[in-house]
């Protein structure tokens, strides 16, 4: 821990509601509803070379989130995507992490929080690439989430929404503490879904195929990579599977900001042997976010 670099005590700006500030200053009160109640929605992009990867897309997203959580967020998308920029520049940031969040404020404090003004944020810090391309080759060690995902008629599904990694965080606690990178979560169907935070990618019989997005996000890298695959050639399968094709399948990788496209070494007691597909789609992803 003595690396450990606290994300509220460092050098830098903050844009929060509508200006750049010191980043040590860039507080709320502790009674602020998003921290109650979990009203807050968040995006988590990536700047390479100094570009936001689908910037408008990203933003879309918040807007769309946010209005799923039933507020309006008092900011054009214009206007947030300057702000993007605005904070890379402060910071001297060319490739990096981009965290925009919106919530509700602290004028109520209850369940219901109708009148509570809605305060937006973004920061940025630097981030490269969690792998050399040798090192994310071996794949990574997945354990099985015992969470799952909530069906579309019990929670905002399909929102960037806090409140939904409740059980991200305790599923990726339980596996770290075991031993692994990350988990593994089935939906509420039991149908395979994700990790805790990327999507799900299984190659066999040199196709991909990938759990439809019902019940969880439909991640713009996840987006990206189908789309990449379908200029190059390669046919995706978006459907419902099962512990059955994680049985037929020789390859695994999830998408993601973070993860971008990571190859998959281990799922619970199955194992898998990164290959040429997971490398196409690593090394087309890694041309594209770059401009090539």
């Amino acid at each position: 821990m003595a690396d450990l670099i606290p994300f509220d005590d460092r050098d830098g700006k903050i844009w929060f509601d509508g200006k750049l500030v010191d980043w040590r200053d860039a507080r709320v009160h502790v009674l602020t509803h998003g921290l109650h109640y979990a009203s807050s929605v968040f995006e988590g992009e990536r700047s390479y070379g100094g570009a936001i990867y689908k910037a408008r897309e990203h933003g879309e997203r918040l807007f769309a989130s946010a209005g799923m959580m039933g507020f309006t967020i008092p900011y054009s998308l214009e206007e947030l995507e300057r702000a993007r920029y605005d904070v890379l520049e402060a910071n001297g940031i060319a490739d990096g992490y981009v965290r925009p969040i919106a919530w509700r404020g602290s004028e109520m404090m209850g369940v219901s929080a109708l009148r509570n003004a809605i305060h937006v944020a973004i920061a940025a810090w630097d981030w490269p690439s969690y792998f050399s391309p040798d090192a994310r080759m071996r794949g990574i060690r997945l354990a099985i989430s015992d969470w799952r995902r909530p069906s579309p008629d019990s929670a905002p599904v399909h929102a960037k929404a806090a409140g939904l990694y409740t059980i991200c965080t305790l599923s990726k606690h339980k596996a770290e503490q075991e031993g692994f990178d990350d988990a593994m979560m089935y939906d509420h169907r039991g149908f395979l879904a994700e990790a805790t935070g990327a999507n799900l990618f299984l190659a066999i019989d040199g196709k991909l195929h990938t759990p439809t997005p019902d019940c969880f996000l439909d991640g713009l890298t996840r987006q990206a990579v189908i789309a990449i695959a379908g200029r190059r050639g390669v046919e995706v399968v978006e459907r419902h599977m099962t512990d059955e094709d994680l049985a037929r399948a020789s390859e695994v990788f999830i998408t993601g900001t973070a993860a971008e496209v990571t190859p998959v070494g281990q799922i619970g007691d199955r194992f898998f042997q990164p290959g040429q597909l997971c490398k196409l789609m690593m090394d087309e992803y890694g041309a594209e976010v770059r401009g090539g």
